[in-house]
């Protein structure tokens, strides 16, 4: 297993790549989250694929962002990283939220690089009567912290039931994303505010797993749907989950992803 960091296209990336000799599969994480997110499903995938995960610009232990960020960065991020780890052809891609933005876009921009993608409440956007409002919660946390929004956003993207069922869980969670560098994360959230995949999702031609969450607040299950159904080959289901659920359900995550990688990814 390789753990390290390098320096793709302009960026230093903190990465690991490890696994079995399979096809390759790539993890993207969430907003505010780090490569540590897929902890609790990467032995499974690692019994049957090669994995890269890493800290995305601006997360975990990554280069931090000063200034604006593009989506389209983002997903040049990846290539620039396969590139510096000599690791050619196809990947399948897997993606949280902001993960999953970035896998959609890193498919229609490098079609010849992936051979499936499996994500999960999509954040493709923030809408028009929420940017004000989004705006406004930006401001707030470079002034104050992101202390000061965590009860409010954790309790959309990690509701009680979830807690309880695991509050040692929880509690890495909550820690991890109190960790994030407020600047970055306002350029992320900067970023999904003037995003716009509309002309993404026709350019999509590898088969497309899209998970909607049945208790996430922020990108219910419908959105979810709608997006499906702008890509020619993907399919839409649905997970007992918040926003998170290779965290808050890896057993049912699993049950969707694994199946679906091992009818479309062969490498």
């Amino acid at each position: 297993m390789a753990i390290g960091w390098i320096d793709a296209g302009g960026v230093s990336l903190r990465y690991e790549l490890g696994g079995s000799d399979g096809p390759l599969v790539v993890l993207l994480h969430e907003m505010a989250g780090t490569l540590e997110s897929w902890d609790l499903v990467m032995p499974a995938l690692q019994k049957r694929y090669r994995t890269l995960r890493y800290d995305m610009r601006g997360a975990g232990l990554s280069e931090k962002i000063r200034g604006e960020v593009s989506g389209d960065q983002l997903a040049d991020d990846l290539k620039s990283l396969l590139d510096g780890l000599h690791l050619s052809g196809k990947a399948a891609l897997i993606g949280c939220a902001v993960g999953a933005n970035v896998a959609l876009r890193f498919a229609a921009r490098h079609p010849a690089h992936t051979g499936a993608v499996a994500i999960s409440s999509p954040a493709t956007h923030i809408p028009a009567e929420r940017r004000d409002a989004t705006y406004a919660m930006i401001d707030g946390f470079l002034r104050d912290g992101l202390r000061s929004i965590e009860e409010k956003s954790l309790l959309t993207s990690y509701p009680e039931e979830f807690r309880t069922l695991d509050p040692e869980r929880f509690a890495s969670t909550r820690s991890r994303w109190l960790g994030n560098d407020p600047e970055s994360f306002a350029a992320i959230y900067r970023m999904l505010a003037s995003s716009d995949l509309e002309m993404v999702f026709p350019q999509v031609v590898a088969p497309c797993l899209l998970i909607g969450c049945l208790q996430d607040a922020g990108r219910p299950p419908e959105g979810v749907q709608m997006i499906a159904d702008r890509i020619k080959d993907a399919r839409f289901v649905t997970i007992l989950s918040a926003h998170f659920p290779a965290i808050q359900n890896p057993e049912a995550f699993l049950g969707l992803v694994l199946p679906f990688l091992e009818k479309n990814w062969q490498g």
